[in-house]
C-alpha cells in the first residue's frame, strides 16, 4: 500500500493524503488467480470495497502468467490512525564510523571481532547478507570487511543450521548474522528459530555468539519472539549493524564490567 499521511486537525490522527490533504486515498496492489478479463477486474474492485476503500477504481490490470492478474487500485479509506500508539524498536547505541568503531573493538576485546554470517534454510538469496558483509556495502557505506578489526565469515546461500552452527564453533563466532529473504509460509519465522534452538543446544547462555536476523520480511519487534538479540529490516546499512556489534560486544560488556568492578 502506498500513502501519504495527512493530520487531522486537533486530534493528533491521520488519514492517507493522495491528492488532497486527508482525502483518505490510497493504492494497492494484489494479484489474484483469475485470467485478465472483465470479471477478474469486477473482482478485484469488489477486494478493494470489502478492504474498505470506497471507491475503489482498477486503475491497472495485466496477465501474470496463465490464470493469474495482477491489479492495481486506487481508491479511498475512511480509517484514521494514531500515531501515538504506533510501536517501534527506536535504535538505542550510537552510530559510529568505521574508524570510531575500529578503535573500540582494539581497545575492548584487544582482538578482532568475529562475525559468521549466513543465508539459511533453501533460500538462495544472498543479496542481503552480501550488502551487509562484502566490502562494496550498500546505501553507499562500505561493508563489515571493511572493518579491520573485525574477521568476518560470509558463509553464502542455502547454508544448513547444523552447518552454521559448526562454522561459529569453529570461529569462535562472537556474533552470528542470518539474513532471509525467501519468506513463503513464513519460512523465515520457522528457520531463525530453528537457529536459535540450535545455538542454545551448542552453547551455554554466558558464552553463546550474539545471534542476529535480518531480511525484508522481518518485524524489528519480533526479537523477543523469536529469541535473537536483534532483528533488522529492510533498509538497514553495515554501519548500523557494525555499531551494534560494537555495542553489544564491546561497549556494553565493558560498562557491565566496570559497574561490577565498582
Amino acid at each position: 500500500m502506498t500513502t501519504t499521511a495527512g493530520t487531522t486537525a486537533g486530534t493528533g490522527l491521520v488519514r492517507p493524503y493522495g491528492d488532497t490533504t486527508g482525502d483518505g486515498m490510497v493504492q494497492v496492489s494484489f494479484t489474484l488467480p483469475l485470467p485478465h478479463d472483465k470479471v477478474a477486474e469486477g473482482a478485484a474492485a469488489q477486494l478493494a470495497q470489502k478492504m474498505g476503500m470506497d471507491p475503489a477504481l482498477v486503475v491497472h490490470a495485466k496477465a501474470v502468467g496463465e490464470g493469474f492478474t495482477f491489479f492495481v487500485v486506487y481508491g479511498r479509506v475512511h480509517h484514521l490512525v494514531d500515531p501515538s500508539t504506533v510501536e517501534v524498536v527506536e535504535r538505542d547505541y550510537p552510530l559510529l564510523t568505521p574508524k570510531e568503531a575500529n578503535a573500540a573493538v582494539k581497545e575492548g576485546l584487544r582482538r578482532r571481532l568475529v562475525v559468521v554470517g549466513a543465508c539459511i534454510g533453501t533460500d538462495a538469496h544472498t543479496v542481503g547478507i552480501d550488502a551487509i558483509c562484502n566490502i562494496k556495502g550498500f546505501a553507499g557505506e562500505k561493508g563489515l570487511e571493511y572493518y579491520r578489526e573485525l574477521k568476518v565469515v560470509n558463509l553464502g546461500a542455502q547454508v544448513s543450521v547444523p552447518e552454521l552452527v559448526a562454522r561459529a564453533q569453529e570461529e569462535a563466532a562472537d556474533a552470528v548474522l542470518v539474513s532471509q529473504v525467501v519468506t513463503q509460509r513464513d519460512a523465515h519465522l520457522h528457520n531463525v528459530r530453528e537457529t536459535v534452538a540450535a545455538f542454545r543446544e551448542a552453547w551455554p547462555d554466558e558464552t553463546r555468539p550474539l545471534l542476529v536476523a535480518g531480511g525484508p520480511r522481518f518485524d524489528e519487534t519480533m526479537a523477543g519472539e523469536l529469541g535473537v538479540d536483534r532483528v533488522f529490516s529492510r533498509g538497514t546499512t553495515p554501519g548500523e549493524v557494525a555499531s551494534f556489534l560494537v555495542h553489544r560486544l564491546v561497549t556494553a560488556r565493558r560498562g557491565a564490567t566496570v559497574g561490577q568492578a565498582s
